[in-house]
């Protein structure tokens, strides 16, 4: 297995490890990056970011595509290849891919998540035919028929909102009694016509033959519910890229990585940061702000 040296690598290149690579290059640190698939993470869905990081409009793909290019020109070395183990080698942190092996004197993970599952019938011998995770995506695919969107959080009244450009009606279907989400996304939704709000009920099943034809819903108190919609728009919730870490780096309950203040994980030198990290808060401000965290604590390791 080859073998090659940095100061840091950093896995993930969404907007957290982007955003990190690029401060720590800016610093004089040689950094690699990792990607097994397209870079950007979950935002490059996102047609405007809501903050957005700086004043400006700007589309989560349109920002990914800028921090990558930046990076390239200083230098950051951009390794698209699945990470398969990390290890601690006391000063060094080893990052294995199926052919390589790497070293840095920090690591950071900011590997992301991933959106969940229904975990329901159908969704999944329907993906692709009705049902998606990209409102932003599909969307226009949707014009003036009726669509079903689930979950309570930011992500799921956002979407909402986005499908209501294009759709006849948008059922947003939430297990809770109220929303969780940030308070001017619930007042725009409930300022939407095209919205309906199913509170206190969970989808059953996704029926349809060759594409969706509609949903199950069970409400809490026993009722069932057939909504006949042309697309299903899950999100409820998120589940983190960490199937490579050892047992040392600690996580929660859910299996997000949890940390110190610093944002150093139980493994000395190597700092978790975005989405895969416990307490994240879930803004692409929050991204930002843990990148530029972790980039300090690693400047005052290295460069003492």
């Amino acid at each position: 297995m080859s073998q090659h040296s940095h100061d840091v690598l950093v896995i993930g290149e969404g907007v957290a490890g982007l955003t990190a690579a690029r401060e720590l290059a800016r610093a004089g640190l040689k950094v690699a990056t990792f990607e097994a698939q397209l870079f950007g993470g979950l935002v490059i869905n996102i047609n405007e970011l809501e903050p957005a990081p700086d004043a400006r409009k700007v589309g989560g793909a349109e920002l990914a595509s800028e921090l990558m290019q930046e990076n390239g020109e200083l230098g950051v070395e951009s390794i698209q290849e699945e990470v398969i183990s990390i290890r601690d080698g006391g000063d060094l942190k080893k990052v294995e891919t199926a052919g390589t092996s790497y070293d840095g004197r920090a690591l950071i993970i900011a590997s992301g998540a991933r959106l969940k599952k229904l975990g329901v019938p159908g969704e999944a011998e329907l993906e692709g035919r009705g049902v998606s995770q990209c409102a932003d995506c599909d969307g226009p695919m949707y014009q003036n028929v009726e669509v079903v969107v689930v979950g309570g959080g930011d992500s799921a009244l956002q979407e909402a909102l986005v499908l209501a450009k294009f759709c006849r009606k948008v059922y947003l279907v939430h297990r809770g009694g109220r929303f969780r989400a940030q308070p001017h996304f619930v007042e725009q939704v409930a300022a939407q016509p095209k919205i309906a709000t199913v509170f206190n009920a969970s989808i059953e099943m996704v029926d349809g033959s060759r594409m969706v034809e509609g949903v199950r819903v069970k409400h809490h108190d026993g009722r069932s519910q057939t909504i006949a919609c042309a697309g299903v728009f899950a999100y409820i919730g998120l589940a983190p890229n960490g199937d490579f870490l050892p047992e040392e780096i600690a996580r929660d309950a859910d299996g997000f990585v949890t940390t110190a203040a610093s944002l150093e994980t139980a493994l000395p030198g190597v700092y978790a940061i975005g989405a895969v990290r416990s307490g994240y808060k879930g803004l692409i401000t929050d991204a930002v702000d843990e990148a530029q965290r972790a980039v300090r604590a690693i400047r005052a390791r290295l460069m003492k």
